[in-house]
């Protein structure tokens, strides 16, 4: 007998289902372990006897001998499925005799329904390893790969038909693959990580790991593959985040009291501005005239505000702001002195108290006082002197407690040596001087300032809005050529008009900004100096959200390192 007969004779021995042979007369000539297992019924009492005999529920007919059949029987309590086909040589033709397979039909039902579960379980793994992020291949212990995802391709661009069913070693070459860590952790037989630069120039991390089988030899490779640019961009992405959460945190802290005032523009985070706030909090509580400068929209008339309010005598009286240079000159000097029945034509009958008046024992705000006429400037003197007001068309004075505070956004001295402005009076004013630097001067305040303006806004036209790094950034690296009123006017517009939960930059009106800022440059051109600073600082602010450390900008930009410190110290970056 040969040695694959005895094989199958083997195989049929032990096979798990009922095997029994007949010869062409159904004559039994093979009743197989499992057969008895399976019908109860003994080897010895079924050999030689007729198939349908020892099978009464079954009997000889076409339906029951039609190979695509399955027989369901019931026999000692179980249900068996039988399956029957005529004997056939390797040539395919039949030899007469036929073979009878029984198996039980629930424990085919539970096996079913375990390679189902089976199956289902697989598809769901392929799923999530098809739903990861990270590349997956997985190879055997020669490197021939057996599973790859699409994340695997996307990062290495390598084509899964160039890798599945193929071995690593066919993708070693000289230019984009100079080794596979597959190979090299079946090597060395422990987790290899390596760098690897992909066929298209992307940088990637690669990580394989073993997996061994109960002898200690590899039977799997598992490796991992990252798009290093992702990680960075994430890494990015969470120290942005972790930016913003600073700022959040770092706004209104609790131990500045004017900070805290969330219906009051004032933020004072700047080393500048605190200083101005420590000075006007000083004087507030003497009664002495104080000049403020600086450019349009920088706060002039908060600061002004604050002296005032700090007054524990004056807080609960008058503040009174009025713009010298928004009224004209004939209505003015009538607006800030009152004046008495009959005074001119068209005066109200019985006369009107002015602006000192209505301020007496509070605070007068002068803004724009650079724009009052020659003529105004010699009665205000003569007020600030007496601490009396005459109305227009009276001669009788009236005396007034009141504290004057002129404010105003051009150089007073120039206007002084040009005779448009009194010398005397400018000295009258100029007793405490306070100069308030423009906002772009100030980056620190820029990003408390456009937290609290969203807040406001948020509750006054019930938004929900918030800022991304990416905007604060922009932000601060804008010139503010009208300071603190543009910022909260841009926020209030980003606020109402963007359609976006966090505001993007491209909500940004700089192009309508940017037209408004040409035109008042072109109306009022930035000294040589003042154009050459900004763009010096405008290098800088981008210096240094590209390259971080002042080495690095140094080295770029082609100056000491020590002139890169100054100069940020200079623009508070």
């Amino acid at each position: 007998m040969s040695s694959k007969k005895v094989n199958n004779k083997i195989k049929i021995k032990q096979s798990p289902d009922g095997i029994v042979f007949t010869d062409n007369h159904f004559i039994i000539k093979y009743f197989n372990p499992a057969a008895e297992q399976l019908t109860g019924i003994k080897k010895d009492k079924a050999l030689g006897k007729c198939f349908f005999d020892v099978f009464p529920q079954m009997q000889p007919s076409d339906d029951v001998l039609n190979e695509n059949k399955i027989n369901r029987i019931l026999i000692n309590g179980k249900s068996l499925c039988i399956r029957n086909f005529e004997n056939r040589d390797e040539r395919g033709y039949t030899q007469g005799n036929r073979v009878f397979i029984m198996y039980d039909y629930y424990e085919a039902l539970a096996l079913i329904t375990d390679l189902e579960k089976t199956e289902y379980v697989i598809n769901e793994l392929q799923e999530i390893i098809e739903g990861s992020f990270d590349g997956i291949l997985v190879t055997d212990g020669e490197a021939n790969v057996l599973l790859v995802n699409q994340s695997y391709v996307r990062i290495t661009d390598i084509k899964k038909e160039e890798l599945i069913g193929h071995n690593m070693r066919e993708l070693i070459n000289p230019i984009w693959m100079k080794n596979s860590v597959a190979l090299l952790v079946i090597e060395q037989k422990k987790p290899i990580s390596l760098y690897h630069t992909t066929k298209r120039g992307k940088n990637i991390m690669v990580t394989g790991t073993p997996v061994f089988d109960e002898k200690n030899d590899i039977k799997k490779v598992v490796i991992n593959c990252r798009d290093i640019s992702e990680i960075y961009k994430l890494r990015d992405q969470l120290s942005k985040a972790r930016e913003m959460e600073k700022i959040y945190f770092q706004q209104d802290p609790d131990d500045d009291e004017h900070n805290a005032n969330e219906n009051s523009d004032i933020v004072v985070n700047d080393e500048k501005m605190r200083e101005i706030f420590s000075l006007a909090k000083k004087i507030s509580n003497f009664n002495i005239t104080v000049l403020i400068s600086g450019e349009s929209g920088v706060g002039k008339e908060i600061v002004a505000n604050y002296v005032h309010r700090k007054n524990a005598l004056k807080k609960d009286k008058p503040f009174i702001a009025v713009n010298c240079g928004a009224i004209p000159e004939n209505l003015l000097e009538s607006e800030l002195f009152g004046y008495v029945n009959g005074a001119f034509t068209g005066a109200a009958k019985g006369g009107k108290a002015g602006l000192f008046e209505a301020a007496d024992g509070g605070t007068l705000f002068l803004d724009e006082i650079g724009e009052m006429s020659l003529k105004l400037q010699v009665k205000l003197l003569r007020v600030l002197e007496t601490r009396t007001v005459r109305r227009v068309g009276s001669s009788h004075p009236l005396s007034i407690d009141i504290r004057v505070i002129a404010a105003t956004n051009k150089n007073l001295l120039e206007k002084v040596k040009e005779g448009t402005f009194r010398e005397d009076l400018f000295f009258r004013l100029n007793v405490i001087s306070i100069e308030i630097p423009p906002l772009r001067e100030r980056t620190s305040d820029i990003a408390p300032l456009a937290l609290k303006f969203i807040r406001k806004f948020n509750r006054q036209y019930g938004q929900n809005k918030k800022i991304t790094y990416e905007v604060m950034k922009e932000l601060e690296a804008y010139s503010w050529p009208g300071n603190i009123r543009q910022l909260k006017n841009t926020i209030e517009s980003m606020v109402v008009i963007s359609d976006n939960e966090y505001l993007q930059l491209n909500d940004l009106p700089w192009i309508s900004c940017e037209a408004i800022e040409a035109k008042a440059k072109k109306n009022n051109p930035p000294s040589l100096k003042e154009s050459l600073e900004r763009a010096e600082k405008k290098i800088l602010i981008e210096a240094k959200r590209k390259y971080g450390s002042s080495r690095k900008m140094a080295k770029v930009l082609k100056v000491n390192q020590s002139t890169i410190v100054r100069k940020m110290k200079k623009y508070n970056l």
